[in-house]
């Protein structure tokens, strides 16, 4: 729902981290853990200088997330988002994935 914050930036190629990480449902976001033992997807965009000072501000980097180097399968050189403390509770996404995750509310899927 926040795609519209990566306007003005290039899709890469869609990418996959080493198996190191942990990916959380927090509800409303994502959070990107810097420990764990799973391989996660996402995608993988190039940004200008001016828009990713946006996201920083977006993102609440450094506090609320932290912007740093992620170590991607196919060696490209790469930054993510990693949680920080106040965004780790949530459901531990085992699959790696965000997008076409299943979300069970009441027992339905």
């Amino acid at each position: 729902r926040n795609a519209a914050q990566l306007t003005g930036a290039r899709f890469v190629a869609p990418a996959r981290t080493v198996p190191r990480y942990t990916l959380v449902d927090c509800g409303a976001w994502p959070a990107l853990l810097d420990v764990g033992a799973t391989a996660v997807r996402g995608e993988l965009w190039e940004v200008p200088a001016g828009l990713l000072a946006r996201l920083d501000a977006f993102e609440g980097h450094p506090e609320l997330f932290r912007r740093g180097p992620v170590a991607l399968a196919d060696g490209i050189a790469a930054e993510a988002y990693f949680a920080g403390p106040a965004t780790t509770r949530g459901t531990i996404l085992s699959a790696g994935r965000w997008r076409n995750r299943t979300v069970r509310t009441g027992g339905r899927r």
